[in-house]
């Protein structure tokens, strides 16, 4: 085993989060380091692994030349073995699954390093799960895993040199920027990277240019928001250009045809268009603007067009050459060589405090509280207070729906009756029933938040429990991420557990929100289930 034993040792970066501010930063100095250091001649072998029993893995699964040659190149730098798997070459296409291949190639290195690109949403995370398992079975180091873009999800080191370069031309300040997005935001998985990588500046400006049906997605654009970001939305680049408040650093990215329907196609001339820069643009443009694409163009018809190839707002040959550096200081990072010197504030791992079941009080009643139908409930248990407030046609549905998942085929009864508030609630009551499994009550937890489970013992309430809107729900046969690029859906066949992180509270405008711990996508707290 090596000696290597830096921080950052076997870390995954399957998002731009996975990373804190300050490791990003920490990746940004070195690669400038490094970026210098050879550029002047200097010695680099503090960047050098030299290390044949240390293995990178470049897994692409789909097209790519660009990211692909990078990490290449980066891992020959390093001096690291290399292993190439590409969409012409590769077995991964025929079927197999990801975590058994990976798990072989796992075997073949002391160490290693995966990077993949793949059309699946959330590989990575995956991966580091299975896999990370089974090296702690096996009793060897921990894989790392790197995302180099899965399907509309992020593309996390594109974000890295993106930042890398944002800071070069602003001379290295994070205090501020203002940034123009255009092109295909609604496909472009560079873009919405950004709405977590831009958090490295102190104050963001965010004018987003594309037709509604090239738009940013919405959750996108709400996160953006929500990490107090100014955006500001915007048609065309005509629009834009007259708008009067224009960035001084562009970001242009091109019209993903592969990924569009037939409808979209049809306006493609139409759409390329309206993002597409022009001559009699240049003279619009604030003083020192600088254009960006993470490329390639599109050759026949390039937002960005050619004969800006030789001017100065060119800042998309240097952004590209600046992959290589930050990429060479991401595997260094991730095998131990880096990090030493690392100063700041590390990614905390991801907790949860399981709090969402409470002994409430009791109050004694001199009459029965509870009845089946119009029998007193003597010995049992009462599911009450069940979707309170929600129409009377849903809370049916869901009464029906908590008798076929907790398998409550037993004798009892159940109804919509008024609450305290003049609407509705829920109850379900269970006579000769007088226990709940701890796996029953958490999907009790899941399914109907804010409800309350009472033993009743003697025709009183003995014990109240208080549900509420749990912080994960996982591990339920009933609930499904609905996204079908998404790791975790039925369809990818990989067997990843589903699970759900919340993001908001039941008492939230719209309901509460949950997000799919793989591929970040948003749903309703009712979507997450196959009801």
């Amino acid at each position: 085993m090596s000696s290597r034993k830096g921080p950052f040792k076997g870390r995954t970066v399957a998002v731009v989060n996975d990373l804190s501010l300050d490791e990003q930063r920490y990746l940004y100095r070195k690669a400038g380091e490094l970026k210098r250091l050879v550029r002047s001649g200097g010695d680099a072998s503090e960047f050098r692994l030299n290390d044949k029993d240390y293995s990178v893995y470049l897994i692409f699964m789909e097209d790519s030349t660009r990211t692909r040659e990078s990490f290449r190149n980066a891992a020959k730098f390093l001096g690291a073995r290399t292993n190439l798997f590409d969409t012409a070459t590769s077995s991964f296409n025929k079927n197999e699954s990801m975590s058994d291949a990976v798990k072989m190639l796992y075997g073949y290195s002391d160490e290693s390093c995966f990077v993949i690109r793949s059309k699946l949403e959330g590989v990575c995370r995956w991966l580091e799960e299975s896999l990370g398992r089974y090296a702690d079975i096996c009793g060897r180091p921990r894989p790392a895993f790197i995302n180099a873009g899965d399907g509309k999800h992020e593309h996390p080191t594109q974000e890295f040199l993106d930042e890398f370069s944002f800071i070069e031309q602003l001379g290295g300040r994070d205090e501020r920027i203002h940034l123009a997005l255009t092109g295909d935001l609604y496909h472009g998985r560079t873009i919405h990277s950004k709405a977590d990588g831009l958090k490295l500046f102190r104050e963001v400006e965010v004018d987003l240019v594309a037709p509604e049906i090239l738009g940013m997605p919405a959750h996108y654009t709400q996160r953006m928001r929500d990490n107090g970001f100014l955006v500001r939305e915007y048609e065309s680049l005509d629009e834009y250009l007259a708008s009067g408040k224009v960035a001084p650093i562009w970001y242009f990215t091109r019209l993903q045809l592969e990924r569009m329907g037939d409808e979209v196609l049809e306006k493609a001339a139409t759409l390329r268009k309206s993002v597409t820069f022009r001559k009699d643009m240049i003279g619009l443009l604030p003083e020192g603007t600088r254009f960006y694409h993470p490329l390639p163009r599109d050759r026949t018809a390039p937002t960005n067009p050619t004969f800006l190839d030789e001017t100065p707002l060119n800042g998309w040959d240097s952004q590209s050459a600046n992959g290589y550096w930050t990429r060479i200081a991401l595997i260094a990072m991730a095998a131990g060589l880096l990090g030493a010197d690392f100063e700041g504030e590390a990614k905390a791992p991801q907790a949860f405090e399981d709090d969402f079941v409470h002994e409430a009080r009791v109050v004694q009643r001199d009459k029965p509280e509870y009845k089946v139908g119009i029998k007193p409930v003597e010995d049992g248990l009462v599911i009450d207070h069940i979707s309170s407030g929600d129409s009377i046609r849903d809370i049916w549905g869901h009464l029906d729906a908590i008798r076929r998942m907790l398998k409550l085929d037993v004798r009892g009864g159940h109804g919509v009756f008024h609450n305290n508030q003049g609407s509705y609630k829920g109850i379900i009551s269970l006579p000769d029933v007088t226990s709940f499994g701890g796996r029953d009550l958490k999907k009790l937890a899941a399914i109907a938040p804010g409800c309350t489970l009472n033993l009743v013992h003697e025709h009183r309430v003995v014990k109240k429990y208080r549900l509420s809107m749990p912080p994960r729900i996982y591990g339920f046969d009933e609930i499904s991420c609905k996204n079908e690029l998404c790791i975790s859906h039925p369809t990818s066949l990989e067997g990843a557990t589903t699970e759900f992180h919340r993001k908001s509270e039941r008492g939230d405008p719209g309901g509460a929100k949950f997000v799919c711990r793989y591929c970040e996508r948003e749903h309703a707290f009712r979507e997450i289930w196959d009801l």
